[in-house]
Order: structure tokens, then sequence, then C-alpha cells
């Protein structure tokens, strides 16, 4: 684990050259997870490169829709009422994002929420890096008893005040983030930055099923390119054990239909360490589905090889805290 410099004080000296020159601290709130949900609030705190605060933003946003689960954010129809049109907001947005690192807790969700906001109006987000909060905290060994924000913050004495506010969220991110730069930074650890690949074209035209790639009813065009993902660093250590977490270098499999967004799903696993196979065999540690009795590839050669089985609700829920690999 990283002497936490922070505590005396210290700013690392020489800073690192390779570091970002700017971040921008995003969270924003939304109807739901899956991918055709909408952003009803954001927040950018601009950093500078050392993690200083420049200056922050806020906005509430109409989702034209219902707003979804109003008892975590809080926002209901009649407060979105009046509020602007995400093509209202994409200009000033994307001003604070330009020639900046994204940062944001779980940011693969924030950058593709964000991404898909700017295709429908038939924009792009001037985004090309993002920066996980969960896995800088992973590379720095915090001793965190989970990866929720709320236990990030209490690490580094951070008080949140109104958790799940977009506003408060990415306050309490920044001051969390800077004295984690800073250890990185006289660590001399390399920050884990992704690439950011913006959509260039979307569709919220339903089309039939056998035409939608199995993206529950959306056109599969209009996500994103494929690619190849990164190897997983970390050995299988074996089936997951039911009531057990999940450790770093399972091997997951993903069938059938999923209310999050396919490659969400996907790139959550890939950050938290695990490694997504595109097919089952007996080495596949978890087979994660809807519905395990769908008579599927992957669902039969999973009750032949005796592979464990959950749903997505209870995947989400053993992303949250995954067990680092053997010596990490």
């Amino acid at each position: 684990m990283l002497e936490d410099r922070t505590l005396a004080g210290a700013l690392p000296t020489p800073w690192p050259a390779a570091y970002p020159q700017g971040y921008a601290v995003v969270d924003v709130e939304t109807t739901g997870l899956a991918r055709d949900d909408r952003i009803i609030s954001a927040a950018v705190y601009r950093l500078d490169a050392r993690g200083e605060v420049e200056d922050h933003w806020y906005t509430l946003v109409n989702p034209e829709r219902d707003p979804g689960p109003v008892w975590i954010h809080g926002l209901t129809s009649e407060a979105l009422e009046g509020a602007p049109l995400f093509t209202d907001i994409a200009e000033e947005f994307a001003a604070r994002l330009a020639d900046r690192v994204l940062v944001a807790h779980n940011a693969v969700f924030d950058w593709q929420m964000i991404a898909r906001e700017y295709a429908r109006a038939r924009r792009e987000a001037p985004v090309r890096q993002r920066l996980c909060t969960i896995a800088l905290s992973k590379e720095l060994g915090l001793p965190l008893p989970n990866h929720k924000l709320e236990s990030l913050a209490a690490h580094f004495g951070v008080v949140q005040r109104r958790a799940h506010h977009a506003l408060d969220d990415a306050r309490v991110l920044a001051e969390a983030f800077r004295p984690s730069l800073w250890a990185a930074a006289a660590g001399g650890v390399r920050l884990p930055l992704l690439e950011c690949r913006p959509l260039t074209e979307w569709s919220d035209r339903p089309v039939p099923r056998q035409q939608s790639g199995g993206y529950g009813g959306y056109r599969a065009s209009s996500w994103r390119p494929s690619r190849k993902r990164p190897a997983c660093p970390y050995p299988n250590p074996g089936r997951y054990e039911p009531g057990k977490r999940l450790k770093q270098g399972m091997r997951v499999a993903f069938s059938g239909d999923t209310s999050t967004e396919r490659e969400l799903l996907e790139d959550r696993a890939t950050e938290a360490g695990l490694h997504v196979a595109t097919s089952l065999s007996r080495l596949t540690s978890l087979l994660v589905t809807n519905d395990p009795d769908s008579g599927t590839t992957k669902t039969a050669k999973a009750r032949q090889y005796g592979t464990p089985v959950v749903d997505e609700a209870a995947f989400g829920q053993l992303l949250a805290d995954v067990e680092p690999a053997d010596g990490d």
C-alpha cells in the first residue's frame, strides 16, 4: 500500500510529466441503467493537473420521459418539467469536458450515458480518456471495505451531504480524487487511463428483434464499434462459489438479453479485474443470464459442466465487492 503523503500536506515533487494536464470530475444521475435511459442531472468539477479545483457546474436535464427511481435521486417529473433538454446544455457541458480526462466513480457508466446523449443530439462528446476512481483505489491498494463512493470518501475524511445528488457526489469525488492523485504521483503509479470511443450515430427507433443484435429492440449499429478487450492480467482462480465473493481473474460469460447494455456489463466486469469470455468452457467461473432455461448454447454447456449461474441483478451486487487476486 502506498503511503498517503497528503496526510502531511506534502505535494509530490517532481510531478510526473506523463500525467494529464487537467481533469473533469463528473457525476450524472439517470432514469435508469439501460441503454435507452436518459440523464436527468449532471455536475462537473474541473481540476487542474494536480487535482486542485478550478470551478464547478451543475444542471438539471429534462429527460422527456419518466424520471425513473425517484426514491434514489429525488428528482420528480414536476422538478424536471421546466429543466433544459440535453440539446440545450450540450455545448456548455462539452466546454466543461474539453481537453480533460473524465474522472468518475465507475467511469464507464457515466461515460456511456454521456456518449449516448451526445449521439442523440447528433454531436460528439469531447472526451478521449477516462479514469475510474474505483480502478485507481485498487492501484493504490487503499484499504476500503468495498468500492462504494461513501467508502472512498470516508477513507479521505470527505463528508458527503447529499448522496445521489450529482453536484454533491461530484464534489465528494473531486475531494477524494485529489489525495488519490497525489498518492499516485508520490508512488510513481501509472494512472489507469482508458480510451473513450464516441458514438457516431444513434437511433431510438425500435427495430424487429431479429435485426437488433439482441440489444432489447434497438439497433446494435447505434452503439459503438466492437473492439478487442485487453487481456486479463490475473490468473483464473477457479469457479465462483455461491455465497462468496467474485475474485479477480475469474472467467465470466454472458448469455441472453440484459436490461443493462451488454457492453456496459462487460466493461464493468473488465474494470473489476474479471476475464470476460465470449464462449463457455470447463474453465468458465460463472455464467450471467436472466433466463437460465432459455436453451442457448451457453446455458446448455453451463448445465453440462456444472458452471454456477447468476442473474444480472445478482451479478451487479457481486461486482461491487470483487476480491483482489492473490498477491495483489
